[in-house]
């Protein structure tokens, strides 16, 4: 990943995430990140939509955005990949470091509902 298009990212929240339909059809959502290295982690859940899309398609926009998904930056391309469970739990691990007590919070939950999560890294182009 560039030096530009990573530095955009750092301090933030939130990043609008777009993954594709089979039709082109764009559906945004925003997710929480973290930074590893020169690639960007996030996960969702595994019976989501997006996991179905990034399956089928892994070219992916991603641009800083605010919780609702307003954009706060430009669209950068992308691809996801998913990763596999050790690199997930470390991915995890640095997602909990950068939003502390509320994803704590959230994991709980998920344990209690026994929702699976699916962990993806990208990279930019």
């Amino acid at each position: 990943m560039s030096e530009e298009k990573l530095a955009q990212f750092a301090n933030q929240k939130y990043i609008n995430l777009q993954t594709f339909k089979r039709d082109g059809t764009a559906v945004a959502t925003p997710v929480w990140f973290a930074e590893r290295g020169d690639e960007l982690v996030f996960y969702t859940s595994a019976d989501s939509g997006k996991v179905k899309r990034l399956r089928n398609n892994p070219h992916i926009r991603i641009a800083v955005c605010d919780a609702r998904g307003k954009l706060k930056g430009e669209w950068v391309e992308a691809e996801a990949r998913r990763l596999d469970d050790a690199d997930a739990v470390k991915a995890n691990r640095l997602i909990t470091e950068k939003y502390g007590l509320i994803k704590r919070v959230m994991d709980f939950f998920t344990k209690l509902a026994r929702s699976r999560r699916a962990t993806f890294a990208i990279r930019v182009h």
